[in-house]
């Protein structure tokens, strides 16, 4: 990017400095861009040795502090550097990072916002604005700067690569499709544009797609995330060009590569579920207040299982507002094992009413900012189904959707698909079938232990009558019935299925392309059976 580099801001950093001090900072930066932070580190200390107030030797520092994870000491040396030189934008950008990495998001956008207006040709800044807005799952913001950062620097590929999720996420497609495109116009094996495209519904590949894919793939320097990446968005251009055996095998390949990257031990998490059922063998009872909580609705489900759409319906009614993704209950209860230096769920059997009530409260406290007035609060997230019986001996007066699919259809879902993070369980068969088999089991636990609480909310039911489960979701849920419901009204949260299209359509598109490889999924079908039977 040799406008970037080009740019005044970054010329003259070591003016000031001593020519030994100077020679110092310069052997640090090329160390850096060498992936040498031994190196780096060691000639920043002789810089700052020799010149304690070197801004810039700070500015540096914090970076490599922030390379290394260690956000405390990187924050300390950005801003000792910022207060030193409080009108370097570029300090300012750096500490901004720094600061969203260490948890305070307002703060990192507010410094952010200010080092664009500080120099705002300088598309480093507006690229990262764009970032920290997607981010925070607010795309609309991140168009803007990521549009303005492509002004500045048209040979941004990662900014063209950002703008393009960002559009998607928002149902612009044929603008994602043309920024992809043109990323592999100018990178022909650019991973991440291949993964971006390939999660776009309705485009299609060409043979000549899966040439480019499978030359990119055959090259050794491609790392591990790049061949994951290549390998999922190669399965997707099998299937365009309907060739089942071949795109099974680049599944299996794919998934394979995945999952030895990680370390995910079947054992441990049905051990984990085991636990759970013990430390929740009743209801909670004794709570002061029964109808703690009434109007929120956990949405727990698999993935790829429709909680989307679950959440959807719910949204489009005028008296509901969702929030996608909250963390607060698990934040909740990590800060409640700290403070009792106990993991959960050890500590569940010895909290009293008082205590999970004390839970509740700061819950409530916590997604106040999403729901302001509104009668009902949607609290969508897919590792909510082992908390629910915290959720309810927090919340009383809570409810719990749980958004199912038909186990073979869900968990074949999961298998085709590459997750940005988490779920590492789905990358291998076995896995995916016990991880399946625990959470129905704890499902059955948490219907037994709430039958008035907790509802099975299944897909294929809907999708038989959906005017007739849309009205007995809304009855569950305590809301009257409104028509918008059924017709799945986009919320005023824009919460939508990828692509623009509507969530069930997705759902059916995953069916047929299962039916599609018709008996090569046996093995799958041969597991399920096994933990299914009676």
């Amino acid at each position: 990017m040799t406008a970037r580099h080009a740019h005044p801001l970054m010329q003259g950093r070591a003016v000031g400095l001593s020519p030994a001090a100077a020679a110092l900072l310069e052997a640090a930066a090329a160390a850096l861009d060498r992936q040498d932070p031994e190196a780096a580190d060691a000639a920043l200390a002789r810089v700052l040795a020799l010149e304690p107030d070197s801004a810039e030797a700070l500015r540096m520092r914090g970076l490599l502090h922030h390379l290394r994870g260690d956000y405390p000491r990187a924050l300390a040396s950005l801003q000792q550097a910022h207060d030193l030189r409080p009108g370097d934008a570029l300090i300012r950008m750096n500490l901004a990072t720094s600061l969203y990495a260490s948890g305070d998001a307002e703060a990192a956008v507010a410094c952010l916002r200010r080092a664009c207006a500080m120099v705002p040709d300088f598309a480093p800044t507006w690229f990262n604005l764009g970032k920290m807005y997607m981010l925070q799952g607010r795309p609309a913001g991140a168009i803007t700067a990521l549009q303005r950062t492509l002004d500045l620097d048209p040979e941004h590929v990662p900014a063209r690569i950002v703008l393009a999720q960002a559009e998607a996420s928002l149902g612009m497609v044929a603008l994602a499709r043309v920024n992809y495109r043109e990323v592999l116009r100018r990178q022909p094996g650019q991973p991440q544009a291949w993964f971006g495209l390939a999660s776009l519904d309705g485009e299609r590949f060409s043979a000549d797609d899966v040439a480019q894919l499978q030359q990119t793939l055959g090259l050794q320097q491609a790392t591990v995330a790049a061949r994951v990446a290549l390998g999922f968005a190669l399965v997707r251009a099998l299937e365009d060009q309907a060739e089942p055996p071949a795109a099974l095998r680049a599944l299996h390949k794919a998934n394979a590569l995945q999952q030895r990257q990680l370390n995910w031990n079947a054992t441990l998490a049905s051990a984990q579920v085991d636990a759970l059922v013990r430390a929740f063998p009743e209801p909670m009872q004794g709570a002061a207040d029964a109808t703690l909580g009434d109007g929120v609705i956990f949405i727990v489900a698999l993935p790829q299982s429709g909680s989307l759409l679950t959440e959807q319906i719910l949204a489009a009614h005028p008296q509901a507002v969702a929030a996608d993704e909250v963390i607060d209950l698990q934040q909740i209860l990590d800060a409640e094992s700290a403070r009792r230096r106990q993991s959960f769920p050890q500590w569940a059997s010895s909290a009293t009413a008082a205590d999970w009530s004390r839970l509740g409260q700061d819950y409530l406290a916590r997604i106040e900012r999403w729901r302001g007035h509104q009668p009902c609060f949607i609290d969508r997230n897919l590792l909510n189904w082992r908390l629910v019986g915290a959720a309810l001996a927090m919340l009383p007066g809570a409810r719990v959707v749980n958004s199912r699919r038909e186990a073979f259809e869900s968990c074949f879902a999961c298998y085709r698909q590459l997750f940005i993070s988490g779920n590492d369980f789905s990358y291998d068969l076995d896995h995916m079938v016990s991880y399946w088999r625990d959470y129905d089991r704890l499902s059955r636990h948490w219907q037994q232990l709430f039958p008035a609480r907790f509802l099975e909310h299944d897909y294929e039911s809907w999708l038989a009558d959906p005017a007739a489960r849309v009205r007995r979701l809304l009855e569950f849920c305590g809301l009257p019935f409104d028509p918008a419901c059924v017709r799945l009204a986009r919320t005023a949260g824009g919460a939508h299925a990828p692509g623009n299209l509507p969530a069930e359509q997705l759902l059916r598109r995953d069916s047929a392309r299962s039916a599609w490889y018709g008996g090569s999924l046996q093995r799958l079908r041969a597991l399920l059976a096994s933990v299914t039977s009676p």
